[in-house]
């Protein structure tokens, strides 16, 4: 019974599975690696899925977990030394990840400390308003131009930009003060 119903859920769910993850990886191999990974851990973890009801939901929230573990494994991490060396620029120049990162060392200490950064910035991802983030991810993870965002989305670029600049401002107090916590 449980072999027929994972079965019928993985050809039931794995196009339109395939389809969320296609439009947050930048590759289809890349996305059906994330699919496949997705469904190992639906047969693996059957047992623990509470309601069958839930098996949708719970499949895109693997989904989206997986992504983001790709993200966090695969993102070159910028160098940047000090948030506060950001306050005086233009008003006008685009903020970006590498803006609000730190230099970290190549210590166990600095990976641990670089890890921590990376959990703190995917929740404050998560808090963000979610035209805010999708801007942020698709521009700064992605590595998509503001002109293809904005040709595929028909938002405009300017609003684009302004979304972008709000989710960093936004990251970049939250950051600050965990800065402040751990560092200071």
């Amino acid at each position: 019974m449980q072999e027929s119903i994972k079965q019928h859920t993985f050809l039931k769910e794995k196009d339109k599975l395939l389809g969320f993850i296609r439009g947050r990886v930048s590759s289809s191999e890349e996305a059906e690696d994330i699919l496949q990974d997705v469904f190992v851990q639906f047969v693996t973890g059957f047992n623990t899925i509470e309601s069958l009801d839930r098996v949708t939901s719970w499949l895109y929230s693997v989904a989206r977990n997986k992504i983001i573990d790709r993200y966090r494994r695969d993102a070159a991490r910028p160098q940047r030394s000090d948030l506060e060396s950001t306050l005086g620029r233009d008003e006008e120049t685009p903020l970006t990840l590498q803006d609000i990162l730190p230099d970290l060392g190549n210590t166990p200490e600095s990976a641990l400390l670089r890890e921590a950064i990376w959990d703190e910035i995917m929740i404050a991802l998560d808090e963000l308003p979610p035209d805010q983030r999708q801007i942020f991810i698709q521009n700064e993870m992605e590595e998509r131009s503001f002109r293809e965002i904005a040709e595929e989305t028909g938002v405009s670029i300017n609003t684009l930009l302004s979304r972008k600049r709000y989710a960093i401002l936004t990251l970049r107090k939250r950051l600050q003060k965990f800065y402040d916590d751990v560092i200071g």
